[in-house]
């Protein structure tokens, strides 16, 4: 696992496989995040078979087979997605570019997992959503600052629990490390979607899951060129407010200003607000205490520290992979992942106004 920056953050877990080889197969297409290492692990821990991948830069490929010698290389998306035994497509490509390889595969009879952000428009989450209607399949999303990380796992079960009560506010804090050698496209609005519809997706997401909300609407949000002249069409920070259909709140703020002395690529954080007590989870690192993967429990039975790294799992891409198998939605709902796409659209449409003004 690589910590230096996010977009090459692809966590290693346990295997916890949930088929036999062969019983589930999936390919790759579209390397342009580093996500999708991170996707790909997961899906393969949890017994999945990786066949073919496909992008068109052979350096991309070259890498990416250096990692997954099992992988076979297509000589194009058409012949990947010909082949019978193919269940799923698995894509982190361009943000923009996410939801057309998308309506292909499901034109094609698979099933799609994408990375975040899923889609950049409401245009395009109406294609995606008519797309799904038409074909039955499906259209997931790696939200993975909760799918991927112990620690949001982990709340996620005390929340289930009732040991805060409702959760009724989420603060979320979901800062990240610039790096070296970022694409172009990176700093390009019209193609990232801007910073609430990328890195705050996240953020809308678990703001949906901790607090049970089925439905939300933006009530503020803004975004930022901070300290970047030199990329005039980049956002380097983003904030967000929203309330839900069931009366919760959430605020988060995303950044790209981590300093180069903290040991990991980001401090994410979020503190979950409930009627019978708070959560915080940390994240990818607890500073100073050299460990992530650190939830601190406070409520009526008292104060509580759980460091939890290689004890909870990634439940999320067995059911993900049985979903697919079963037709059914215990991963996550195809509603849920549509709708925590369009907040984030909204947000940005919300603060692309507000830059205007």
């Amino acid at each position: 696992m690589k910590n230096k920056d996010g977009m090459n953050y692809a966590p290693v877990g346990k295997p916890q496989p949930v088929v036999q080889p062969g019983e589930f197969v999936f390919a790759a297409a579209a390397l342009d995040h580093g996500h999708i290492y991170g996707m790909c692990n997961g899906l393969i821990e949890a017994g999945a078979t990786l066949k073919w991948v496909y992008d068109p830069d052979p350096e991309k490929v070259k890498k990416f087979v250096s990692q997954y010698p099992q992988a076979q290389v297509a000589d194009s998306i058409a012949s990947l997605l010909a082949d019978e035994q193919v269940k799923l497509v698995s894509g982190a490509g361009i943000p923009a570019e996410r939801c057309a390889l998308g309506l292909q595969v499901m034109d094609a009879g698979k099933d799609y997992f994408t990375d975040k952000a899923p889609l950049i428009s409401l245009e395009q989450l109406a294609a995606a959503q008519q797309k799904v209607e038409q074909t039955g399949r499906k259209y997931a999303v790696y939200y993975s600052e909760r799918l991927h990380v112990e620690s949001a796992v982990f709340a996620g079960q005390l929340v289930q629990q009732g040991a805060i009560g409702r959760v009724v506010q989420t603060l979320g804090m979901g800062p990240h490390r610039e790096g070296e050698g970022r694409p172009d496209w990176f700093y390009d609005r019209k193609q990232f979607g801007g910073i609430l519809c990328d890195i705050g997706s996240h953020q809308i997401e678990q703001f949906l899951f901790y607090t049970a909300n089925d439905n939300a609407r933006v009530i503020a949000a803004q975004a930022k060129n901070f300290n970047h002249p030199q990329h005039p069409n980049f956002e380097d920070f983003g904030d967000a407010m929203l309330v839900g259909s069931n009366g919760a709140t959430g605020y988060f703020r995303c950044d790209w200003f981590t300093p180069e002395g903290l040991s990991t690529w980001g401090d994410g954080r979020l503190t979950l607000l409930g009627t019978e007590g708070y959560i915080e989870i940390r994240k990818y690192v607890d500073i100073t205490h050299q460990e992530q993967d650190v939830v601190y429990l406070v409520n009526n039975a008292g104060e509580f520290r759980y460091p939890v790294a290689g004890q909870v799992g990634f439940p999320y891409f067995g059911q993900l992979i049985l979903d697919c198998l079963n037709r059914t939605e215990n991963s996550m709902t195809q509603a849920h992942a549509f709708k925590a796409a369009e907040l984030c659209v909204r947000a940005q449409m919300w603060a692309n106004q507000n830059q205007l003004t």
